[in-house]
């Protein structure tokens, strides 16, 4: 069996002993329709575009998995009229994702402290990420709306207009990309849904690049009355718009999602379903629990209790400053394109708050529902 992989796809080492693979791993943006012809199964992320073309130049091509949420970049259609069997990891990223979004909400100015103080959360699409967002948004006793026309008003909770979605402190998005009517999300924030972010508004976005007009933003961002903007995908990857970048509160290389746990999770979701569409047996796939954290229970403020657990596991400024560092020392759009995969290619072995264990013997009540809504779990016995 040959199977061709993107070489970012942790945790396929036991194909080959398992199922006697050929595998061959490429960086994602060079599996092109030669590289499958002779494949009969493709393992790949958000950045290789499985296209009607290069479906049908692989004959042999049984099985197509994405170790990703979104699956924008696949055309599912295609490979349902060749029977190819297609399998994604949704929610497999989301602790990944919202742990960034709590993150960059704490390093920013005073932000996290106005949520705790009654301040509100807007949140644009309600699917895995979305929905699980809510949730530790409720557990943390945060406030939150959300839009996503797409779905019933009436099965969502805090459902509201986008207008009022957007005048909230903190707007994250989590919509996929889809040009669709008769809600296409494709630039949803433009030069008129941007002017409803006031001057007190942190905008994020780690969803998809063209979400956001980002010529738009750029200009929204030189205003007077300009939000705050975080960006972890950008429109025409991997060549992000460095003059944006340099208006940004904080930008990464889109890597939110691209926690160890969130990586490894997707490739275990990948494999089983690849191993029950071509009848194989499923390679074992080891995890190795996260250190534990040393997180101490003097923060009797609620903001300054989640920043240092936040902080434990995950900083947004060092992914910020190595993609400015990056771009800055290229010199041409060629080579920021180069560096802009490199940065995600060698992404260091990142591990989330969620099922990191912590020694709560001295935190008090809140602090313990702090600590649970973030999906830690605390090993003294008492919660």
């Amino acid at each position: 069996m040959r199977i061709v992989a993107d070489e970012n796809i942790p945790g396929l080492e036991g194909l080959a002993a398992s199922v006697s693979a050929d595998l061959r791993r490429l960086p994602g943006r060079s599996i092109t329709a030669t590289e499958v012809h002779n494949a009969d199964a493709l393992l790949i992320r958000s950045v290789t575009r499985v296209d009607a073309g290069l479906i049908d130049s692989a004959p042999r091509l049984r099985f197509v998995g994405t170790a990703t949420s979104g699956h924008d970049h696949i055309d599912r259609q295609r490979l349902m009229d060749r029977g190819i069997a297609f399998a994604h990891a949704p929610g497999s990223n989301a602790r990944s994702v919202i742990e960034y979004v709590l993150a960059a909400i704490a390093e920013t100015d005073d932000f996290l402290e106005r949520l705790f103080a009654g301040g509100r959360v807007g949140i644009v699409g309600y699917g895995n990420i979305g929905q699980r967002l809510g949730r530790c948004l409720d557990g943390l006793g945060i406030d939150w709306s959300v839009s996503d026309p797409w779905k019933e008003p009436a099965g969502i909770p805090n459902a509201a207009p986008l207008a009022h979605v957007l005048s909230a402190d903190v707007v994250t998005l989590h919509t996929e990309l889809t040009e669709a009517m008769p809600f296409p999300s494709c630039h949803l924030l433009n030069r008129r849904t941007l002017a409803c972010l006031s001057s007190r508004t942190l905008l994020i976005n780690a969803s998809r690049g063209a979400v956001v007009d980002n010529i738009a933003l750029r200009g929204r961002l030189d205003a007077v009355d300009a939000p705050l903007a975080v960006l972890d995908v950008w429109e025409n990857e991997p060549m992000p718009d460095t003059d944006l970048l340099a208006r940004l509160r904080f930008g990464s290389a889109h890597i939110a999602g691209y926690s160890w746990d969130g990586k490894l999770l997707a490739t275990r979701m990948l494999l089983a379903e690849m191993a029950a569409a071509l009848s194989i047996t499923p390679p074992v796939s080891q995890s190795e629990a996260a250190p534990a954290l040393d997180v101490a229970a003097g923060h009797t403020d609620s903001a300054g209790f989640v920043r240092a657990l936040l902080s434990q596991r995950y900083r947004v400024a060092e992914d910020d400053r190595l993609l400015r560092e990056a771009m800055h020392a290229a010199q041409s759009a060629e080579s920021k394109g180069r560096a802009f995969d490199s940065l995600r290619r060698s992404y260091r072995q990142r591990r989330e708050l969620a099922g990191s264990a912590v020694d709560g013997r001295r935190f008090n009540n809140n602090q313990r529902r702090l600590v649970t809504s973030l999906g830690v779990i605390i090993e003294d016995g008492a919660g």
